[in-house]
């Protein structure tokens, strides 16, 4: 499904990710923890393109097609989504809008027909009402006025809507109460099956309570230092990332 294979990555001429390889099969949630400034962040943004990190040598196949030959839009309709820590506000531009936009440009470059306004509001209602986003919010502007818990579910239905193949989830538990919590990760649950993969980065063991995940990774100094099941989770909210930096350094 997904293959980082030797991911060298910098910005501003400081190496970042060093030598990163990881390999998510179809259907698992591989989930990535780690300390402040190991790379975890960036190499979510070099997932999803975005052009001010250089990557340097590497790979990241997906289907067997790299990555990074193709811009964010390509990706996107290649299946891939990213939930961002701090999702964007748009103002002027109401949810509906930009989700409907996003969704048809994506059914273009696959050479899928777009969704009129009655395909498109009978496909997001009934998952809007499921993760407690009102009819109120889908007129609002993008993320404008939103809370922490309504911003992300907000983007847990643009991934419902948009069903990608491959979901990164940056932190999307920041800043979240344990009722967000438990929305978010019943929406992201609900998307679960053999054919999507996820990677879901994060600091703290609590949203892996609710997302449980198949494989836990420790990324360290830009490198994957440790592979283990969600015992390895555990270990880290006991012990912390101490050893690992050490080891790593």
């Amino acid at each position: 499904m997904i293959s980082i294979k030797n991911l060298h990555a910098r910005i501003e001429e400081k190496e970042i990710i060093k030598g990163l390889s990881l390999e998510i099969e179809a259907g698992k949630v591989h989930a990535i923890m780690g300390p402040n400034g190991a790379g975890k962040s960036t190499l979510a943004s070099i997932i999803a393109g975005r052009e001010e990190y250089e990557v340097t040598d590497g790979e990241i196949l997906m289907n067997g097609k790299n990555l990074l030959d193709l811009e964010p839009e390509e990706r996107a309709a290649e299946g891939v989504f990213m939930a961002f820590q701090y999702p964007l506000e748009i103002p002027g531009v109401p949810m509906n809008t930009f989700m409907r936009t996003a969704l048809n440009a994506q059914r273009k470059l696959r050479g899928e027909d777009e969704l009129d306004s009655l395909a498109y509001l009978k496909k997001i209602k009934p998952l809007a009402k499921t993760l407690g986003v009102s009819d109120d919010m889908l007129k609002r502007a993008l993320n404008e006025g939103c809370s922490g818990g309504e911003k992300k579910r907000n983007e847990v239905l643009q991934m419902a809507m948009l069903e990608p193949t491959f979901a990164v989830l940056d932190e999307t538990d920041s800043g979240l109460d344990i009722d967000a919590l438990r929305v978010v990760a019943d929406g992201v649950n609900a998307l679960r099956n053999e054919q999507r993969s996820f990677l879901v980065i994060t600091h703290y063991q609590r949203l892996l309570d609710y997302i449980k995940p198949d494989v836990v990774h420790v990324l360290a100094d830009g490198r994957i230092v440790e592979t283990g099941g969600p015992e390895l989770a555990l270990r880290l909210e006991e012990e912390g990332y101490a050893k690992f930096v050490g080891e790593a350094a």
